[in-house]
């Protein structure tokens, strides 16, 4: 609901909602991805070589977009001998397909992505502003380039996209107001999975084991 208020609706040249010391800022200006952000993909190394992998430079996949740990890491000899790329941490993560296309995330660590991702880096520091404004968009990315499941992003498409922005000092005050609320909600969700830990736990002591009725 505050996304919705904070960022300006379609044919829109303001928000609905803005800071106080920004009521009479200008209008946002239209500009593309494509124009403030340097982007590129990656690439997967033969997975038949296993000096390719098993290094310690994380790989990034997907699935695995915002994480902090990836599953696999790739050695130098991996990355040389690849078409995976470098990305580091702030840099946007955009799937271009899979079962998570047109999901948006800031990476969480210094690793390498493959064919799947896209990464925007900013040439201006407005990373975070971006990162939550494609985040409002995406039921439009996917209700328009990936309908039903069928079809994918491109780097093309994602490039083409048109946002509308402020002065950089507006969007710092946005995106930081956004990101302190997603830290609340991982707290929060920290808190919650701790205290299903606990009920699990629990219920392991307050119920007999079935294999002491077999006994």
């Amino acid at each position: 609901g505050l996304m919705q208020q904070l960022f300006p609706r379609e044919g829109e040249t303001r928000p609905r909602l803005r800071f106080p010391e920004f009521q009479d800022a200008p209008e946002w200006e239209n500009k593309k991805i494509g124009d403030i952000c340097r982007s590129f993909s990656g690439g997967t190394p033969d997975t038949s070589r296993k000096e390719f992998y098993g290094g310690t430079i994380p790989f990034i996949r997907s699935a695995e977009l915002g994480k902090r740990s990836t599953e696999l890491s790739l050695t130098e000899l991996g990355l040389k001998n690849s078409a995976a790329k470098l990305v580091a941490k702030g840099d946007v993560l955009v799937a271009l397909y899979g079962a998570n296309s047109g999901d948006i995330a800031i990476a969480q660590l210094d690793g390498a992505i493959n064919q799947a991702i896209l990464c925007l880096r900013p040439y201006e520091d407005d990373g975070p502003f971006i990162y939550h404004y494609l985040s409002h968009k995406k039921d439009w990315l996917v209700a328009t380039y990936i309908q039903g499941g069928q079809g994918n992003l491109s780097g093309e498409i994602v490039k083409s996209i048109e946002l509308r922005f402020p002065e950089p000092v507006e969007q710092h005050r946005i995106a930081t107001c956004l990101s302190s609320l997603e830290d609340l909600i991982a707290a929060q969700s920290d808190k919650l999975e701790a205290l299903r830990t606990h009920k699990r736990g629990l219920m392991q002591q307050l119920f007999p084991n079935p294999s002491e009725f077999e006994s």
